[in-house]
């Protein structure tokens, strides 16, 4: 499927997809990748390390109510929506990582997801009219198997990275991190 908004947007069927998407203002516009990042996903790195470290902008995603809606969210399209298959995911303080494989159009999904979710945290924020989500998202369908799990370790290793944790598994808004307190709730 092939759909453009700003950038133009290609899911091959039968792919998964990294999506990443991040918070209406949490990135300068005058913040571009160095010319030290000449490929698309060099320039991804960058601007994600740049999103962890920055404490700039909003970081409404920080708020463990919000969190919450989000990791919620996310769960629920896999679970009781079944728009999709869910690979890994990480709710950072101002974006958000999902690697799925899609039962219908990536832009179904990232509509509903995203908003549900900036209509229930700008309730919670008191925030009216507000654009909370950044418009456009970063895709980037996953080629193969070693591709998927390369990203699913990125993913749930970002907020370590960020030094949110110190492990995947104690930093409670990812699947690394829910199924982890997930299996911990239903041991004897």
């Amino acid at each position: 499927m092939l759909y453009h908004r700003r950038l133009p947007h290609w899911h091959p069927q039968d792919k998964g997809i990294f999506l990443t998407w991040h918070l209406k203002g949490s990135l300068p516009r005058n913040r571009f990748p160095p010319p030290s990042c000449p490929t698309h996903g060099q320039a991804f790195v960058w601007l994600d390390r740049f999103l962890d470290a920055t404490l700039s902008g909003p970081r409404w995603l920080a708020m463990q109510e919000i969190a919450r809606l989000v990791a919620e969210s996310i769960v629920f399209g896999q679970q009781r929506l079944q728009q999709y298959e869910l690979g890994a995911w990480a709710v950072m303080p101002n974006h958000v990582h999902l690697l799925l494989f899609p039962h219908v159009p990536i832009p179904i999904i990232t509509r509903r997801l995203k908003g549900y979710t900036a209509r229930q945290a700008n309730l919670f924020l008191r925030r009216t009219g507000e654009p909370f989500w950044q418009k456009e998202s970063y895709d980037h369908w996953v080629r193969n198997e070693q591709e998927w799990a390369r990203i699913a370790k990125y993913i749930e290793e970002n907020p370590v990275q960020a030094g949110l944790a110190k492990s995947p598994e104690e930093y409670r808004w990812s699947s690394a991190g829910w199924t982890s307190r997930r299996e911990k709730s239903l041991s004897p």
